[in-house]
């Protein structure tokens, strides 16, 4: 009996092992100081990255004025002012820069 009850531990363990190997590694989790960044880090970035980037500030400002709405062609356009002005730009802090070119 010690026996059969020894096998069912040792197959729950493998079993479990199995599905944990095939689940993958956890995802680690990205913190990123958005008040450090620069418009070079900005622009650096992958492109889905930028987006993420440019949607949180997006938020953060909005939340500021008390919007509580999305304007997305205005999204873009300011996404596209902040890109234009960083590309010349790129030790100024990113926040200060969206505070001066967005409307």
């Amino acid at each position: 009996m010690a026996r059969i009850a020894n096998g069912l531990v040792c197959s729950g363990l493998v079993s479990s092992l199995v599905i944990a190997a095939a689940l993958g590694p956890a995802k680690a989790q990205t913190i990123v100081e958005m008040t450090a960044l620069k418009c070079g880090d900005f622009m650096g970035s992958p492109p889905e990255r930028r987006e993420q980037f440019a949607a949180w500030m997006s938020g953060y400002f909005n939340a500021a004025r008390n919007m509580p709405m999305v304007d997305l062609k205005r999204f873009a356009t300011n996404k596209r002012l902040v890109e234009k002005y960083c590309r010349g730009h790129k030790n100024d802090n990113l926040m200060n820069v969206i505070r001066k070119v967005a409307i």
